[in-house]
């Protein structure tokens, strides 16, 4: 239930402000008249409609839903399963005080999944919806041991993610290290050296470069940190606005080397989710608005919502997916075959653990390419700084 700022009277005349509970404007204005209070104004509180606390790591998330699935599976009550789960936080503070509003909420009479929704930053939009439609369809606690499922799954991608490209973003933040040394200490003791060349205009273009960067890092370093730090601010409002996110989506899926493999894992999730609800007996519509959510990138989730509207008018879904672009085309002929078969809650979690196990392949490929490529650039930058240095001093030696 949604919460609403009211502005009362009580019995005295004397004004009173609060939130209460209550399912619309008129059950919140009975409840004031319960407790003798003459109300005002009644207004949907939106401020408290989204709550902001930090986030919970993914293993803490995937241990949550693991144990809410066991307990109602083994026919606990929805109230007395979310106080254990309270209790039984792992530690988790903001875990911890989420979980037990969350049962002060359903215990007034809001669904679960509502009540999960006011905390976007510890149930993703997936966990919600996926909640929603096993609330709708009474599959529950199959709904969160998925989530748990998926929520383990994709930190266990993180986590082989982070380690494999640990090294190459090591390499490189060693060579901009080195490369800074060398441009604050090391090259501006030869400027000197070369003022006499510099004067006679035959200096090397490389070597003016080189100490004009030096001296710019010298002299303006804090004009340059101040230009970085206003550069992440700017590029990070601005991933935070709609506009924004759909960019970077867009940028994700379409970058050489790594955009399949984000186009891949968005595609493995959205099939694993699809198939999931299928197979539970969510109808088709509904299945797709929640797996497309589930999708995580926004140019796919656009594409699987044309793709249901023209399924509402009766086309097939595979017809309609492989027009967007994004499906590959093994999928799309899977997904047709599947439609025809019947089979296609089956099919998809195929599909989903077949994607996976290509995508860590591949991704696996590219971060061996990674490698060499951070070593060449580092080796790059040092070499142009020694040639740069180099290049006055053999010329000189040469005109001897």
């Amino acid at each position: 239930m949604p919460d609403f700022a009211y502005v009362a009277r009580d019995m005295s005349g004397k004004s009173t402000a609060g939130t209460i509970a209550a399912a619309n404007a008129r059950d919140a204005a009975t409840q004031l008249g319960a407790k003798s209070l003459f109300p005002i104004s009644i207004t949907v509180n939106k401020t408290s409609q989204v709550k902001m606390t930090r986030r919970v790591s993914g293993q803490q998330m995937g241990s949550f839903y693991a144990q809410a699935a066991s307990l109602l599976r083994a026919g606990v009550p929805m109230l007395r399963t979310l106080t254990l789960l309270s209790s039984q936080s792992g530690g988790n503070r903001t875990l911890q005080n989420a979980v037990t509003e969350i049962r002060g909420r359903v215990e007034e009479g809001e669904a679960l999944g509502e009540a999960m929704s006011r905390y976007p930053r510890i149930f993703n939009d997936m966990a919600v919806n996926m909640v929603r439609a096993g609330s709708e369809g009474g599959f529950l606690e199959d709904a969160l041991e998925r989530v748990g499922s998926f929520v383990e799954q994709q930190e266990e991608i993180k986590g082989k993610t982070m380690g494999a490209i640990a090294y190459p973003v090591f390499v490189m933040g060693v060579g901009v290290v080195v490369v800074t040394v060398l441009l604050v200490v090391f090259v501006p003791q030869f400027e000197s050296i070369f003022a006499g060349l510099r004067a006679k205009g035959k200096l090397p273009g490389a070597t003016e470069l080189l100490l004009w960067m030096s001296n710019v890092m010298q002299n303006y370093w804090w004009a340059i940190l101040g230009v970085i730090a206003l550069i992440g601010m700017g590029v990070n409002a601005y991933l935070k606005t709609p506009a924004g996110k759909r960019n970077l989506d867009l940028v994700k899926i379409k970058t050489p080397l790594v955009g399949g493999v984000f186009l891949n894992l968005a595609v493995a999730r959205f099939c694993q989710v699809l198939g999931t609800l299928l197979k539970n007996g969510v109808p088709i519509l509904r299945s797709l608005e929640i797996s497309r959510h589930a999708a995580g990138n926004m140019i796919l989730s656009e594409s699987i919502a044309e793709a249901s509207e023209e399924i509402t008018a009766g086309e097939r879904l595979a017809k309609q997916l492989e027009k967007s672009g994004h499906f590959p085309q093994t999928v799309v002929e899977m997904i047709s075959v599947a439609e025809e078969s019947n089979s296609l809650d089956s099919v998809l979690v195929t599909i989903s653990d077949n994607l996976e196990r290509t995508t860590f392949r591949r991704l696996e490929t590219v971060v061996r390419l990674l490698e060499p490529l951070m070593l060449l650039i580092l080796a790059g930058m040092v070499m142009f700084v020694v040639l740069a240095l180099m290049l006055p001093i053999l010329n000189s030696s040469e005109a001897l």
